[in-house]
């Protein structure tokens, strides 16, 4: 792939330029930041400008109804929702006052990406805004359709999850072996909030630390570690890992112990399975197929369902999320076949976990009220870290607002049951 900068081009607009390219992927194509990336970044040559590029457009999707307030605020007519200068105002924004990166270099390297007036306009705007000394709020204003949703579901939480997404999240790590947890942060530093957790400072290369080579630790958000964690340890028993990949979860149980089926229907994301399966030096039956479809040769003493969803939980790590179009009634539809297929693959006194990455009820507590054959097991309340209880109804669920004064965590909801 050619560079994607002309040779007279000044250092630094090659990376402004695909941060413009990755906003429009999300906000026009309804792309996922990180299936953008890859391409979008790769004519870039140094790591430290793609890292910068990613968390210029990160920002600027994080802040975005905040970003536009100050943009209209400066402005006597308003600037299409699509146009391009508004999307290089948001750019640029970002930088000088959420990066802290000197106006006259973000001048300099944002200004080129437009042509004729929209430049001068641009200069013209970004330099009113700032100095008028306007600031960005003490957390971000959430977009329309997410405020009105969370308003609705969690009317005492959403001030808190708002607060939450202020900071990308810290880097948590899992260990293969729960019980050298004390070695291991000795080792990297940081600090635990279960046992095998450890939580780190973000930035820095990952496969750089301690650990890594040898395949003692993989990459893994605490409330991601949960619903493994709630079918304790295998023991030789059987467990199917329904929508598996990338295989955090697949790994937890087959370091407790568990022979895992690890099922998918992306061979892609089976193929990041299997390379960690080979670093961690963990063993799993991986089959590539749709669980729809699919027929098990055999039942299971547990199953797993990491189910598609919204992914709307992960957005102080994945601000996209909060901008795309989400169809919840077809990802409804699936999560709700997918447990009736988990269901009939479980031995009588098996146990299925169910689990989505989502802060939306309709995912979560209103899908575990749906099952009505099997037996409610509460989450037990060691599984969880301090700071956090089962709710009411003994389900796990999580919201970026908690645990804030020790980093945070994505939002998260799971249940389980027993099959008698």
């Amino acid at each position: 792939m050619p560079k994607s900068h002309a040779s007279d081009e000044l250092p630094g607009v090659p990376a402004r330029r695909a941060a413009l390219r990755l906003l429009d992927a999300v906000l026009r194509r309804g792309e996922q930041l990180d299936q953008a990336a890859p391409g979008t970044l790769r004519g870039i040559e140094r790591g430290d400008d793609r890292a910068l590029a990613l968390a210029i457009a990160q920002e600027a999707l994080r802040w975005m109804p905040d970003l536009d307030a100050l943009i209209d605020g400066s402005m006597k007519q308003r600037l299409g929702d699509d146009a391009k200068v508004r999307s290089v105002l948001r750019l640029m924004l970002a930088q000088a006052l959420r990066l802290s990166l000197p106006p006259h270099a973000v001048i300099a390297t944002c200004l080129p990406l437009l042509m004729g007036g929209p430049r001068r306009l641009a200069h013209g705007v970004f330099s009113a805004i700032l100095k008028s000394g306007q600031a960005l709020p003490a957390a971000p204003t959430l977009p329309e359709s997410a405020q009105l949703r969370w308003q609705a579901a969690w009317p005492d939480r959403v001030d808190a999850i708002a607060a939450g997404l202020v900071e990308p999240p810290p880097l948590d790590i899992t260990l293969r072996n729960a019980a050298d947890t004390a070695e291991w942060i000795e080792k990297l530093g940081g600090h635990s909030l279960l046992p095998g957790h450890i939580r780190l400072p973000r930035g820095g290369s990952i496969e750089a630390l301690p650990g890594y080579d040898e395949g003692a630790w993989w990459v893994q958000d605490l409330a991601a570690s949960i619903p493994a964690r709630l079918l304790g340890l295998g023991e030789g028993r059987r467990v199917l890992d329904l929508c598996s990949a990338p295989g955090g979860k697949t790994m937890q149980l087959a370091a407790a112990g568990w022979r895992v089926t690890a099922l998918d229907r992306s061979a892609r994301r089976l193929e990041r399975l299997r390379e960690n399966l080979a670093r961690t030096g963990l063993e799993a039956e991986v089959i590539a197929a749709d669980a729809m479809q699919w027929r098990p040769a055999e039942i299971y003493d547990a199953v797993l369902v990491d189910a598609p969803c919204s992914a709307t939980g992960t957005c102080r790590r994945h601000p996209d999320v909060l901008h795309r179009l989400i169809r919840f009634d077809e990802l409804e539809d699936l999560q709700r076949g997918l447990m009736e297929r988990a269901a009939s693959a479980l031995k009588p006194g098996g146990r299925l976990v169910y689990a989505v990455c989502s802060l939306e009820p309709g995912e979560g507590e209103m899908q575990a009220d749906w099952v009505k054959a099997l037996w409610p097991v509460p989450v037990d309340a060691i599984c969880l870290p301090a700071g956090i209880a089962p709710t009411e109804r003994g389900w796990f669920r999580s919201d970026p607002g908690m645990l804030a004064d020790v980093g945070g965590i994505d939002g998260f909801f799971a249940a389980m049951w027993e099959k008698k």
